[in-house]
């Protein structure tokens, strides 16, 4: 009997208002200190809100994501040589920016890197990276490709920053309060990642051990509003189905969601309701938090950056707080992690991330 092919995570990098570096990035949820402060990249004497998760000194969105690259690769132990024929699929916004426009940003990177296999771009706002992640576990177990490294970027711009800002979708008291009681909004946040996926029955010989596996995904579409979510949560509860089914298990097998959860009042309660469809009566025992509470929103990027840190922290045995609780809200009777990181032995996880449109995802993590 052939055996199943899984995707594997062989190398991880990301950079955030954290830190720099995996470890940084489990430290700093783990702490569970929120990054924000003031912005000083650009002027925001004209904006609502000033604060945001930044790094004091970073460099251009085309070199953190090549550094970014080479990181991931390194620690999957791949060289110049192992990189040949491997894909790249990049995740970053598809409007107006100072860069190259995104199809040309992703060709510069792989040849920069040495990544000499197909590129692909994903520019559908929030949940551009998890589908990028989605799309490399389907070529990897269909067995079209041995290894893709995923990547992703957002760096605090003015562009994004005054269009949240007028939309009032920012937090005015500068914090994020993911399912509590009197939140008032997101916070924006630096945010690039690189991951390696491969497949399970092409281990290299001096290959990394994987960090973790994409054991399912799942995605869909609700486009119930332009901006507003579904308030029953019918898309996000469909994705979480769809992970659970590639995966072959049970609700039950879930030992922890990492939510999107922005602290915005509608979106909240949405995936409250969505876990609950998608869950059952196991969404008010499984323990769940929003990283985005102490790194904010890196918006494409948030996807990537968000799967290294719930990779990690399943690996670690120890997940991470969901920050800015002021008290529970009856629109989201969950299991929220409210005053310390929790020890745990679970094996299974998921990161859910929603955009504007009804887009929906959840990638599926195992570890063990």
């Amino acid at each position: 009997m052939v055996e199943a092919r899984v995707a594997q995570l062989t190398g991880v990098y990301a950079v955030s208002a954290l830190g720099r570096g995996a470890d940084a990035q489990l430290a700093g949820v783990l702490a569970g200190v929120p990054a924000f402060g003031p912005v000083r990249r650009f002027d925001t004497a004209a904006r609502r809100v000033t604060v945001a998760a930044t790094l004091p000194e970073v460099g251009t969105l085309t070199d953190e994501l090549a550094a970014a690259i080479d990181a991931a690769c390194r620690a999957a132990g791949l060289d110049r040589e192992g990189r040949i024929g491997c894909a790249l699929l990049l995740a970053v916004h598809g409007g107006p920016a100072t860069g190259p426009a995104p199809a040309v940003l992703a060709n510069r990177l792989a040849a920069r890197c040495g990544l000499s296999g197909h590129t692909r771009v994903y520019t559908s706002a929030c949940v551009s990276a998890s589908t990028a992640v989605a799309d490399a576990a389907a070529q990897i177990t269909r067995g079209d490709v041995e290894r893709v490294v995923v990547a992703a970027g957002y760096l605090v711009e003015p562009d994004q920053f005054a269009l949240f800002d007028a939309g009032r979708a920012l937090a005015v008291d500068g914090a994020v309060r993911p399912f509590s009681a009197g939140r008032r909004g997101l916070l924006l946040g630096d945010g690039v990642a690189a991951v390696v996926l491969e497949s399970s029955s092409g281990r290299r010989r001096g290959g990394a051990d994987p960090v973790a596996t994409v054991a399912g995904w799942g995605r869909a579409g609700d486009a119930f509003h332009p901006c507003q979510p579904e308030p029953g949560g019918t898309g996000l509860a469909r994705a979480v189905g769809g992970a659970l089914r590639r995966a072959g298990l049970a609700p039950q097998a879930v030992g922890y969601v990492n939510a999107n959860a922005t602290g915005t009042a509608q979106s909240d309660a949405a995936e409250a309701a969505a876990l609950r469809r998608a869950l059952g009566g196991h969404a008010t025992d499984v323990p769940v938090s929003s990283t985005k509470s102490v790194h904010g929103h890196a918006l494409e990027a948030s996807g990537l950056l968000e799967l290294v840190v719930t990779a990690l922290a399943l690996r670690h045995g120890e997940l991470p707080v969901n920050a800015g609780w002021q008290g529970p809200d009856e629109a989201c009777p969950l299991n929220v992690i409210t005053t310390a990181p929790r020890r745990t032995a679970v094996t299974h996880a998921l990161t859910l991330n929603a955009a504007f449109g009804g887009a929906n995802t959840a990638l599926l993590v195992g570890v063990g």
